[in-house]
């Protein structure tokens, strides 16, 4: 098993596709581990995509990501990294794969309904973003 983040992010939500992505995951095989809803500060969403920070699109990706609730969420699954993403597929849905959660469910390449980790090490680091050990473990944080 191997674990993953991915984001529904608020332009899914806002729309009501929140319980629909959450059962594709499930019906692909993903465990969920952890869920919440969460509305992103600027702070946050400025320090979860800082890898960003240089490309020309990271104001509005920082505008949209608190522009509303999105639902972060640890999944587990086998080659849960690289497969989330093909079950989400291409960022721009135009070129996604027929019945990927963006083909399904986003509405542009930017409004894109979902975030997912690109790579192990990601997927670690975005995890421990949103959610302590002791979360995962189910166990409340003293």
């Amino acid at each position: 098993m191997n674990r993953t983040l991915a984001i529904i992010k608020p332009d899914a939500v806002e729309a009501g596709h929140l319980g629909a992505i959450i059962q594709q995951l499930e019906e692909a095989s993903f465990r969920v581990r952890a869920v919440s809803m969460r509305h992103l500060t600027r702070e946050q969403a400025e320090s979860f995509y800082a890898v960003h920070s240089e490309r020309p699109f990271y104001g509005s990706l920082v505008e949209f990501m608190t522009s509303g609730p999105c639902a972060p969420m640890v999944l587990d699954g086998e080659d849960a990294v690289s497969r989330l993403r093909t079950v989400i597929g291409a960022t721009d849905p135009n070129e996604a794969e027929e019945g990927t959660v963006r083909e399904r469910f986003a509405e542009s390449k930017e409004r894109n309904a979902i975030h997912a980790s690109d790579s192990p090490e990601n997927a670690r680091r975005e995890i421990g973003f949103f959610y302590s050990e002791a979360e995962l473990l189910g166990l409340k944080a003293g």
